[in-house]
């Protein structure tokens, strides 16, 4: 019976871990996740404005957040990215930001 409840235990344990975007992820990870978010898009808008942050979404996964969406100039996106480089918890950045035409 121990052992059958320890197996149990080790199985759902192992289906938290985390490899990769579609594997399952525990709510602590989600949370931590969320929470970094957060911090970065926080950090943006302090950096390049609030309006321009509204325009740029942000995911973190693991440490590495995503930025993509759009800015008024490669300056804002390249701070936006700076920005969220100095978070702390953030190991890496993907900028995919575009720069929105003036046309």
């Amino acid at each position: 019976m121990i052992r059958v409840l320890a197996a149990a235990i080790a199985l759902a344990l192992a289906a938290c871990a985390s490899d990769g975007p579609g594997a399952q992820r525990s709510a602590g990870d989600l949370d931590k996740d969320a929470t970094l978010t957060a911090r970065v898009k926080s950090a943006i808008a302090t950096d390049v404005g609030a309006r321009t942050a509204a325009a740029i979404n942000v995911e973190a996964f693991q440490g590495t957040v995503q930025l993509t969406g759009f800015a008024g100039s490669r300056e804002q996106a390249e701070r936006a990215a700076a920005a969220a480089q100095k978070v702390q918890g953030v190991r890496s950045v993907k900028n995919d930001v575009r720069v929105r035409s003036s046309s």
